[in-house]
C-alpha cells in the first residue's frame, strides 16, 4: 500500500500506548488534584450555605423574640396608661370628696356662727332694752330705785315675755 495513508501498525500501537499514559499521568497528576480541590470547594461552599441558612432561622427566631417583647412592652405602656388615668380618676374623686367635706364643714361653722352672733345680739338687744325701760320707767315713776332692783324687774318682764318673741 503505497497511497497516501501509509498506515503503520507499531505506530498506532505507540500512539495509543502514548495516549493511555498521558491519560493515566494526567489523571494522577491533574484530575485528582483538582477534582480534591473541587469536592472541597463544593463542600465549603455547601457549609457556608447551611451556615447561612442557620443564621437566616436564628435571625427569624430572634426577630420573632423581639416582635412579642415589642408587643409585651406595648401592651404594658398601655396598661401603665390605664392605671394612670384609673389613679388620676381617684384622685379626682378624693379631692373632689374632700373639698365637698371642707364645703360642708365652713357652711356648719358658718351657721353656728351666725346662731352664736344672734344670740349674742339678742342678748345685746335684751340689755339695751332693759336700760331704756329702766330709764323711761323711773322717769314714769320719778322715784329713784337702785340699778339692781329695776335690772332684776326688768330681766323677769323679759323672761315671761319669753325668748321665743326676741329670736324672731
Amino acid at each position: 500500500m503505497a497511497g497516501l495513508i501509509d498506515l503503520n501498525v507499531w505506530q498506532i500501537v505507540f500512539n495509543i500506548t502514548n495516549t493511555i499514559i498521558l491519560f493515566i499521568a494526567l489523571r494522577h497528576f491533574l484530575f485528582k488534584p483538582v477534582k480534591s480541590f473541587m469536592d472541597e470547594r463544593t463542600r465549603a461552599i455547601q457549609e457556608s450555605v447551611e451556615a447561612a441558612e442557620e443564621k437566616n432561622k436564628e435571625a427569624d427566631r430572634l426577630s420573632e423574640e423581639y416582635r412579642k417583647k415589642l408587643e409585651i412592652s406595648h401592651e404594658e405602656g398601655r396598661e401603665i396608661v390605664r392605671n394612670s388615668t384609673k389613679n388620676a380618676e381617684r384622685k379626682s374623686e378624693e379631692i373632689l370628696s374632700e373639698t365637698k367635706e371642707e364645703i360642708a364643714r365652713m357652711k356648719s361653722k358658718a351657721h353656728k356662727d351666725i346662731e352664736l352672733e344672734k344670740e349674742s345680739a339678742s342678748k345685746s338687744l335684751k340689755g339695751e332694752v332693759a336700760s331704756i325701760a329702766v330709764m323711761a320707767a323711773g322717769k314714769i315713776i320719778k322715784k329713784t330705785i337702785d340699778e339692781n332692783t329695776n335690772r332684776n324687774l326688768i330681766d323677769e318682764v323679759i323672761n315671761e315675755i319669753g325668748d321665743e318673741r326676741w329670736s324672731s
